[in-house]
């Protein structure tokens, strides 16, 4: 039976049309409808629920050093309010899960990992455990907003003057006369903030925050946009772009694999197998939209991989696509089969969209 987030009576209340998602019913889109609420999001402000979302407390005199053996990313290095993207391997190299990790002390570190993994990676961490460390899934009594967009600061502002002023940061803070975590990170390719709260709480914070954002025409956001802007930013979605049968130096993700660590978990397996494949965007010459596992093949009609996301950029207006192919094709176009007719497209650079710097 699916799981409601604390938020749900609340986006019931807004118009969200409810589907269910990774275990839980969750508003795919709201009246404005998808294409709004993604165009509101990049040229304003939007608010989603992300209270699905799983959190782990590792918590001991040897925290760091569990981290950093659990993960890719080099946690060692890591101070106090700081927040760092990385990858979980299975001993063959294979993504168990991407996540953020928040250092709140040298000996408490909050991980934060996919709703649809919840459970499958707090058995994965709880058995690579190290040292003298304690383990705790809370998940369940936390909620979880995303304020994202270029005018997300001015809107959180008229709450509370604690704000991190860094990307990847956070603050610990009373919000609403609640303990809150405000970090700012996000998952649409725009500044932004996520913010924690106990789940009693949260439906206190989401409507304060729509209340503060009126001015700014706020809209409140459902998986659809939430999807279209993390692929137009490239962001990886587990089942996607992300399996533990893909090896992680093969994702274009290599910055968050730190292979001059000593160790972690999954290390050997990559050092062992060089990478087969790439991750690799395209945009469609042709006319018509790659969908999810159509097929690639290059000029000679080679099978060499296939469509992991794909869909037309409502920013852009052109039909893009990641795909997986075979490491060794190096061609500017490849040909991908759209309901049996081969469809011409060319690689482009990631991400296809990145936002101005202020």
């Amino acid at each position: 039976m699916s799981k409601k987030t604390p938020l749900y009576e609340n986006h019931v209340a807004h118009g969200g049309k409810i589907v269910e998602f990774a275990g839980y019913m969750l508003p795919v889109q709201y009246e404005a409808g998808i294409k709004a609420e993604h165009n509101c999001v990049r040229e304003n402000v939007g608010i989603f629920d992300v209270s699905h979302m799983g959190e782990f407390l590792i918590c001991g005199k040897d925290a760091t050093a569990c981290v950093n053996h659990l993960v890719t990313n080099d946690i060692s290095t890591m101070v106090d309010g700081q927040v760092k993207y990385t990858l979980m391997l299975n001993e063959r190299g294979g993504v168990v899960d991407d996540l953020l990790v928040y250092r709140l002390s040298e000996e408490e570190y909050m991980l934060v990992v996919n709703a649809s993994n919840c459970e499958k990676d707090a058995k994965w961490a709880q058995m690579h455990l190290i040292g003298d460390v304690t383990f705790t899934n809370p998940s369940d009594k936390i909620g979880q907003v995303a304020l994202q967009g270029r005018n997300a600061e001015k809107v959180l502002s008229k709450l509370t003057d604690a704000i991190p002023q860094k990307y990847y940061t956070f603050v610990t803070t009373k919000l609403l006369g609640c303990d809150a975590l405000i970090s700012r990170t996000g998952y649409t390719g725009e500044d932004g903030f996520e913010i924690y709260t106990e789940d009693v709480n949260i439906g206190k914070v989401f409507e304060a925050i729509i209340e503060a954002g009126k001015e700014y025409g706020l809209l409140c956001c459902g998986l659809g946009a939430r999807d279209t802007l993390r692929f137009e930013a490239c962001l990886p979605l587990y089942g996607h772009e992300l399996s533990e049968d893909y090896r992680a130096h093969e994702l274009a993700l290599n910055i968050f694999i730190k292979m001059d660590k000593p160790e972690f978990v999954g290390k050997q397996a990559l050092l062992d197998n060089p990478p087969a494949w790439r991750r690799k965007g395209v945009k469609l010459i042709d006319r018509g939209i790659a969908r999810e596992g159509s097929k690639v093949y290059d000029e000679n009609n080679n099978e060499i991989g296939f469509v992991t996301t794909g869909t037309m950029s409502p920013t852009l207006n052109e039909a893009i696509a990641m795909v997986r192919i075979i490491r060794d094709f190096d061609g500017p176009f490849v040909y991908i089969d759209v309901r049996g007719k081969l469809l011409k497209a060319e690689i482009i650079k990631m991400p296809f969209y990145k936002r101005a710097q202020a």
